[in-house]
């Protein structure tokens, strides 16, 4: 299995202000965009996908995990370790299903997701340059990561593009207030 790492950014987003103070963001939303693409496979699943965010010294944030939560037992949850980097990052160390992380499989096409400061699996984040990072897998299928980094608070229309090549597609991340 190969795993393919591509990242483009545009605007300001790689651009970062320096320091470690917590700063609280008003309404600061970070959203973003994660396009699924529709495979001509014989035996199609949606794809177990986590979202999070890391920066050096600092622990990993799971923002969310889509995987099929609602399977008798807890049965999707021993899947969820094929999403290997999420796993090894803090996917192994949570509780499921998670409040507010939790979500089902999602189906091929763009899918939206907003994040806001001070709230949620967010949160609140000090100043700096993160990493965020999109992970797919799929049974009978593959695996991909896209990071998309990203400075911390971000300039007004800050954005991040990046492009996934077999198990992701386009992934947009953007900043209004």
């Amino acid at each position: 299995m190969q795993i393919r790492y591509r990242a483009l950014l545009t605007g300001t987003a790689a651009m970062g202000a320096a320091g470690g103070l917590a700063m609280p963001v008003g309404a600061q939303t970070m959203t973003l965009s994660v396009g699924l693409p529709r495979l001509s496979v014989a035996e199609y699943h949606r794809p177990y996908v986590a979202i999070w965010i890391e920066k050096e010294g600092a622990a990993p944030r799971t923002l969310s995990v889509w995987y099929d939560y609602d399977k008798a037992k807890g049965e999707g949850t021993k899947w969820l370790r094929d999403v290997r980097q999420w796993w090894r990052a803090s996917g192994r160390t949570m509780n499921f299903p998670a409040d507010g992380v939790t979500g089902a499989t999602r189906a091929p096409g763009d899918n939206k997701i907003a994040f806001t400061a001070g709230k949620g699996p967010l949160g609140t984040l000090a100043a700096g340059n993160y990493t965020l990072i999109v992970e797919a897998a799929r049974e009978v299928g593959g695996r991909e990561v896209v990071r998309l980094p990203f400075a911390w608070p971000p300039k007004p229309g800050a954005s991040a593009k990046a492009q996934g090549s077999t198990e992701l597609g386009a992934i947009a991340l953007n900043f209004t207030k």
